[in-house]
């Protein structure tokens, strides 16, 4: 008799952790109801009209660069220095 009464102390314990975890994410949808919100979504902003002619002179501007950008640099070595090491 002993064995059983733990064993339902031990379920009665996991039902109420389960309980107040699930709590707090059942209250955030009660909220929702309670303003008299929807489900359906909000409506889009309207964003103004892109400019072509000014998005193409951006780029222009923008500069071309003299070496190629390596992102793994730091990780490894490049190729002109793997070269030289060989040479010596």
């Amino acid at each position: 008799m002993i064995g059983g009464t733990k064993a339902i102390r031990t379920l009665i314990i996991a039902a109420s952790v389960i309980a107040a975890l699930t709590l707090p994410a059942y209250t955030q949808g009660l909220a929702n109801r309670k303003s008299g919100g929807s489900s359906t979504p909000p409506p889009a902003e309207k964003h103004p009209p892109v400019d072509e002619k000014a998005y193409k002179a951006a780029l222009d501007r923008i500069p071309v660069p003299d070496k190629k950008y390596d992102p793994w640099c730091v990780a490894r070595p490049s190729q002109s220095e793997k070269a030289g090491k060989k040479s010596s």
